[in-house]
């Protein structure tokens, strides 16, 4: 490469999902106390950075109308946070990639700022420590998603801890029907009822599901028509929604699901990390 050629890096921001996301408890700050099991796939947005004077970003890919690019953006509120942290400028000039749809419960604007993070660290050459600092006070998801790997998440969901599941490598399909859904409204609708705590997640729950539903009663249809594919083993709902999951028994299954998904909705066939 010529050295007048600036060097880009770039770091991927996997799908979240939440294999199971119990609800146990509203706090007095309005919070909940949740315990779940994160996911992540190995596809997602990509997030670029080179050197540059300030901090810029532009946004492609084709969610990119959904997002703004300015201070707003969880992107450049992540990097201002790290180099405030970390006590220097914020110079870069960023790139976000959006391949996933937006308050669809995958992550989303949390993998984006949690590769930022990691992305910045690089670039910036500074200690990682910086971004776990930052990490808890620009999302509840964005701990979770700067670890992107296998873990129980308890307390507001930062509380982590190593899990392995045994999923690395399990095809899944995620489906979503182009309808965002705004996280604070989903958790208003929860009923308050502690059903219980997560213990094997195969067995558990989303207690999103329902408040999800009635937001957005397409989700009922996604959850069926995923059911009844053949191969499917696990189908839930992500997170707060609207996109549901469904892991396989193999990827010939699931590419046959991906084949068959209605063309109103959106969908990814991928693997687990």
């Amino acid at each position: 490469m010529s050295e007048d050629v600036p060097a880009v890096l770039t770091e991927l921001a996997p799908a979240k999902l939440n294999l199971a996301l119990h609800i146990r408890g509203r706090r007095p700050d309005g919070r909940h106390d949740i315990e779940t099991v994160f996911a992540f796939c190995l596809d997602g947005d990509r997030v670029e950075a080179m050197a540059g004077e300030g901090l810029s970003l532009t946004v492609d890919g084709p969610f990119a109308d959904a997002l703004a690019d300015g201070d707003d953006n969880l992107v450049v509120r992540a990097a201002r946070a790290l180099a405030d942290a970390a006590g220097i400028p914020a110079n870069a000039a960023l790139r976000l990639h959006k391949k996933l749809p937006v308050a669809s419960g995958i992550g989303g604007g949390s993998a984006d700022a949690a590769a930022t993070l990691r992305l910045l660290t690089r670039l910036w050459s500074i200690d990682p420590a910086h971004a776990a600092r930052v990490a808890p006070a620009l999302g509840s998801d964005v701990p979770a998603c700067l670890l992107s790997m296998t873990s129980r998440g308890e307390g507001t969901g930062d509380a982590l801890r190593l899990l392995d599941a045994g999923i690395s490598g399990a095809p899944v399909l995620l489906v979503a029907p182009h309808i965002a859904l705004s996280t604070r409204d989903v958790f208003a609708g929860w009923d308050g009822n502690d059903l219980g705590p997560l213990g094997e997640w195969r067995d558990g729950r989303n207690d999103l599901e329902a408040p999800a539903r009635t937001l957005v009663p397409v989700i009922g249809e996604l959850v069926d028509w995923l059911d009844g594919q053949p191969g499917a083993t696990v189908v839930r709902m992500s997170g707060s929604g609207a996109t549901c999951f469904a892991l396989f028994d193999g990827e010939a299954s699931r590419d046959s699901a991906a084949a068959a998904v209605p063309a109103e909705w959106w969908h990814l066939a991928t693997v687990l990390r």
